[in-house]
């Protein structure tokens, strides 16, 4: 059977995986390619380093020159993370002739444009399925299933340490920081989760996927973002009182007034799919214009999951579906974006509002006089009781509005916290409602 030499750049959790399969599973993956991926070399930083994986003799290496002048190497899986030397290593593989995976969402989200540009200038490609939702094929689908499709929505849980935190916290009832460190020691944390927590992450996964199913440019850091790090408890426990789950979602819809686009906690009704997405997992829930509405949902990151869709686009890369693909797409062209991204202010919502806020008559008066005069609707409010045991002279205040602009709410929100009666900082959180397709 015909031979196509590859390498691997970088041979960490994911790396590994990725040599397992090709080494492991060859048969398999000459059946869908009509050829042997032969893996040729892998580069490491440290020869001396443990692996998890059996190497033949003489693949390892830690001269990235053994890649970039072997003209018969012509596809290769780049595997190191953040943005240098990533970048400089896959401008350095392009301009050597090599077609290049990669699975680095942060190098694509900051330095895309740059890159594509410059591989298209060389008649080479990039195949980048395992960037967003890592064994979850929604890049491809996105880009190419759905192209008959105007999209008119993504929503996604995005990134799989918050959303096993969330669940911890949700189901468990452990703090924030009991939930992390349980994370860490099962290995879906960095040592530092900051990306993660903070919504980093999901903001740059979302910005690849709004460019490929909106045409949309825009930097990941402009996309309004708040993360789980400062979720409490009490809001977990009010959602599932009102029949929701609190999920970090990744939000992008299409209306007549432009692209809205967001990354936050959120609020999702009970038996939504998204609000039943549990641990490490992923999802996106996908609406278009002709297929109506369509859900994704699988393992986001782990080594396998991700070295799956890695070696999956070697494949269509190797067999030359990659190629084709990534001229006709023209992924992050120099040509002009027609997409108006809609100010944050704009977007309409329902909105979680909750304070802490003084037991004593009037106080609600002075709240919905203010929700009033911003032209926010209330649907509902939860008082508990105060406990007859204790001496607290303040309760927690719950308030569920109707469909009103972000501005709106926060300038609200903002009025309100400045009221005598009302003490500490407010908490308010997005709510989702799923609307659906008419298909």
């Amino acid at each position: 059977m015909e031979k196509t030499k590859v390498a691997i750049v970088g041979l960490g959790t994911v790396g590994s995986g990725v040599a397992k399969l090709l080494l492991d599973h060859g048969d398999r993956t000459a059946r869908h390619a009509g050829r042997t991926l032969w893996l040729e070399k892998a580069v490491v930083r440290n020869l001396n380093k443990n692996r998890v994986c059996d190497l033949p003799d003489g693949v390892l290496t830690d001269d990235l020159n053994d890649v970039l002048t072997d003209p018969d190497i012509k596809v290769v899986a780049q595997l190191i993370g953040g943005l240098e030397p990533a970048r400089t290593v896959m401008l350095q593989l392009l301009d050597a002739g090599k077609d290049v995976v990669t699975a680095n969402k942060a190098l694509l989200a900051e330095h895309g444009a740059e890159l594509f540009d410059h591989a298209r200038a060389l008649g080479r490609c990039i195949a980048f399925e395992a960037a967003v939702a890592g064994g979850v094929p929604i890049i491809t689908n996105v880009s190419q299933c759905l192209s008959a499709n105007q999209i008119g929505s993504l929503h996604g849980i995005l990134n799989g340490t918050s959303n096993f935190i969330v669940s911890q916290m949700d189901e468990q009832g452990w703090s924030y920081e009991a939930a992390l460190a349980e994370a860490q020691r099962l290995g879906f944390a960095e040592a530092n989760p900051a990306m993660d927590v903070d919504g980093s992450d999901a903001a740059q996964k979302l910005a690849i996927l709004a460019h490929l199913a909106f045409g949309a440019r825009i930097r990941w850091s402009d996309i309004p973002r708040t993360g789980i790090d400062s979720l409490d408890l009490a809001d977990l426990r009010f959602a599932r009182e009102l029949g929701y789950r609190i999920k970090l979602i990744a939000h992008a819809r299409l209306v007549a007034a432009g692209l809205e686009l967001s990354v936050a906690p959120t609020l999702i009704r009970f038996g939504q799919p998204l609000a039943e997405v549990r641990a490490n997992y992923n999802a996106i829930s996908v609406v278009g214009d002709a297929v109506g509405d369509l859900f994704f949902h699988g393992q986001g990151a782990g080594q396998m999951p991700t070295a799956s869709a890695v070696v999956a686009d070697m494949i269509d890369t190797a067999v030359g579906r990659t190629p084709i693909t990534f001229r006709t797409l023209e992924l992050w062209s120099k040509r002009e974006s027609n997409v108006v991204i809609r100010p944050d202010q704009e977007m309409p919502g329902r909105y979680y509002m909750r304070f802490q806020v003084a037991d004593r008559p009037g106080v609600m008066a002075k709240i919905t006089a203010i929700l009033g005069e911003e032209e926010l609707s209330i649907a509902s409010i939860i008082q508990h009781e105060p406990d007859p045991r204790g001496c607290a002279q303040s309760v927690q205040l719950v308030i569920m509005t109707h469909e009103a602009p972000e501005g709106a709410a926060q300038a609200a929100v903002d009025r309100i916290v400045k009221l005598p009666v009302v003490s500490g900082e407010a908490v308010r959180m997005r709510v989702m409602e799923e609307r659906r397709s008419s298909k």
